[in-house]
């Protein structure tokens, strides 16, 4: 751990974590690796409002104290790549559940969420009372991930499968609409925002698995 940073001295577990992950822009970081490698630019265009400076710095923290390590891709790509460590990893159940609290919270206008967020949004406001088991593929921003449902659980990876009983292909926005705010998937098709393959009936159950974001409660605008 670096020793010019400033911690808290407070021996409590909560304490210690928050000198690790507590500074600006640390927990962000760390939720943009949740789904797998990144590279310097992508994590950027994941976080619009933080400097490069500042990236660079959170990372190279994040590094010594053994949440992420980076290293370089074979050629020809022969780029560096951030990646969680097993420690970093096991915040995820931490920013899911961060997630569902803020999800109270009145929305800030500002730019929309970026791929990483979006998938945490899917995570946050699913619905394990629906039920059912399928995998759905999903392209977003040009990436595939599978989402996993199995009764009360779902799970998102990267990368494309060949299982999936469904696959949907979209953006942040329109993936928003559909899960956050209700809209059908037909209707989004004719926009051409949104493109459906294998069965379509199990396509249009996509969005019913997703609760709407509850509105925030009284006084929460005053308070923040």
């Amino acid at each position: 751990m670096r020793s010019d940073r400033r911690h808290y001295g407070d021996p409590c577990g909560i304490a210690r974590a928050v000198d690790v992950v507590g500074e600006r822009w640390s927990l962000l970081v760390v939720r943009e690796l949740m789904f797998g490698p990144r590279r310097f630019g992508q994590l950027a265009d994941g976080l619009p409002g933080i400097s490069p400076n500042v990236l660079s710095q959170r990372l190279r923290e994040l590094e010594g104290d053994g949440v992420l390590h980076r290293y370089t891709l074979e050629p020809p790509a022969s780029v560096t790549v951030y990646e969680l460590t097993p420690r970093g990893q096991s915040l995820e159940p931490v920013l899911v559940e961060l997630g569902r609290w803020g999800s109270a919270t009145p929305r800030i206008v500002g730019p929309d969420l970026s791929p990483a967020a979006m998938l945490f949004s899917l995570r946050t406001l699913f619905d394990p009372t629906v039920g059912g088991t399928a995998t759905y593929g999903l392209q977003l921003a040009g990436e595939w991930y599978a989402v996993d449902i199995d009764g009360p659980a779902i799970r998102i990876t990267r990368g494309r499968r060949d299982d999936a009983v469904a696959s949907l292909s979209t953006d942040v926005a329109t993936l928003r609409q559909l899960t956050m705010l209700g809209l059908r998937i037909r209707e989004l098709e004719e926009s051409g925002r949104l493109t459906v393959t294998g069965d379509r009936r199990a396509a249009a159950r996509f969005g019913k698995y997703f609760r709407r974001p509850q509105p925030a409660p009284p006084g929460a605008a005053a308070a923040g």
